[in-house]
């Protein structure tokens, strides 16, 4: 068994550290100071967000935000363009589920074929 307290994890800001990866998924501890976003993006697979510490807002296209502290979850589809931004210094959770996902850059023709 593996832990790992998000919280307290030493991560620079903007400088996100892989916890774990493998084929079954990617966890990634995130650092992100107050007023910093994740402008819109996306991602090839399921992403998790989860709040350790601090506040966030979410934005999903539509213009829907959705606000939240430490607890607060959120999941978006692959290739769901998001953005997120602290509202105060914040510590995330990102679950990139699987890892990496269908049509990822660093997936080869090999691994497409037998996925």
């Amino acid at each position: 068994m593996e832990t790992w307290d998000v919280t307290s994890q030493d991560v620079e800001p903007r400088q996100p550290q892989v916890l774990r990866s493998e084929p079954e998924g990617r966890a990634i501890a995130i650092n992100l100071p107050a007023g910093e976003e994740l402008k819109d993006h996306r991602v090839h697979e399921h992403a998790w967000i989860i709040v350790a510490d601090g506040e966030v807002e979410l934005q999903v296209p539509g213009g829907k935000t959705v606000s939240g502290g430490p607890g607060l979850v959120a999941h978006t589809e692959p290739g769901e363009t998001h953005e997120v931004r602290a509202v105060s210094d914040s510590r995330l959770l990102l679950l990139l589920i699987p890892w990496p996902g269908e049509g990822h850059p660093s997936l080869t023709a090999e691994d497409r074929a037998s996925a």
